[in-house]
């Protein structure tokens, strides 16, 4: 016979415990005392038949099915409670706060924001646009889009966007029958360095087979948005994540070469708190549409 599901008030109260990995901060979000929420897991270890948390000398840590099961039960919560709002509405909407680059912001997330607006009119969003992830204070944001290789600590992390870039080049360039040749000639003679991705050149010129030292920045900016400019201005070639890139290809502001790509392990993630409160039913509407627009081909 399968187990019978657990009582709700159980699983928001293993939730709790879970993303604040203690009982009394759990207790505090929950208005209950510590020793009401102790009796809420110990019942529903004993409904499940295994240990969710490891008892420490000071606090708590999920043990190995605890670490599985929190997804399950938070993905679950959070799907009740955009499905509750969503049904019965409530006299007070919240903002949503995002924190996101400068480049994100205005190449990717400005264009697409109308459809959240026309899917959801009644949520204020505010954005605060950073070109370096820390310029803002945690607790202001709700969520954050950052770009790197998925691990912040203090976050949960799932990926936006494509790990991958592409060369951009001046409108109407003319890579020919051999594309990487082309590429090659522009850009040992002025490429565009994007701070703190130094390392995409390199590996493209591996990738191709280039010599060692091939590709010299002329140019060096500290935004994808400036390197596209640069780009469509005629001034040289930039390496650029390729979600980015979308927009000013599609209105042929800057070309690239066909069939070169190179894959890496660095993308656009959308953050939400690993710990503290839960978010709003506001946030995780955001964080959906988020997921939907951008995750994909």
């Amino acid at each position: 016979m399968a187990t019978p599901l657990p009582p709700l008030v159980w699983l928001r109260t293993f939730e709790a415990c879970a993303r604040h990995l203690s009982f009394a901060r759990a207790a505090d979000e929950l208005g209950l005392t510590p020793a009401a929420v102790g009796q809420h897991i110990k019942a529903l270890e004993s409904h499940l038949g295994f240990m969710l948390f490891e008892r420490l000398p000071r606090g708590v840590r999920l043990s190995t099915i605890g670490r599985a099961y929190f997804p399950i039960v938070a993905t679950m919560l959070d799907d009740l409670t955009i499905a509750t709002a969503g049904l019965f509405g409530g006299q007070n909407v919240a903002a949503v706060t995002v924190r996101c680059s400068v480049s994100f912001a205005t190449l990717c997330l400005a264009p697409a924001l109308p459809r959240f607006t026309a899917l959801h009119p009644a949520i204020p969003v505010k954005i605060y646009s950073s070109i370096w992830s820390d310029d803002l204070e945690d607790s202001q944001i709700d969520i954050d889009v950052r770009f790197g290789n998925g691990r912040w600590e203090g976050f949960t992390a799932t990926a936006l966007t494509r790990a991958a870039s592409i060369p951009v080049c001046p409108p109407r360039t003319d890579f020919g029958a051999d594309p990487a040749r082309a590429l090659f000639d522009l850009a040992s003679g002025s490429s565009i360095q994007i701070v703190g991705l130094d390392n995409l050149w390199v590996g493209l010129s591996r990738q191709l087979g280039w010599p060692d030292g091939a590709v010299v920045s002329r140019f060096t900016v500290d935004t994808s948005a400036i390197a596209l400019e640069l780009a469509a201005s005629g001034t040289g070639c930039a390496m650029v994540s390729a979600d980015l890139a979308r927009l000013h290809l599609q209105r042929g502001l800057v070309s690239a070469p066909p069939g070169i790509v190179l894959h890496h392990d660095l993308t656009h993630y959308v953050l939400l708190p690993a710990r503290g409160t839960r978010p709003s039913p506001e946030t995780l509407r955001f964080r959906d549409w988020l997921l939907e627009t951008f995750t994909g081909p």
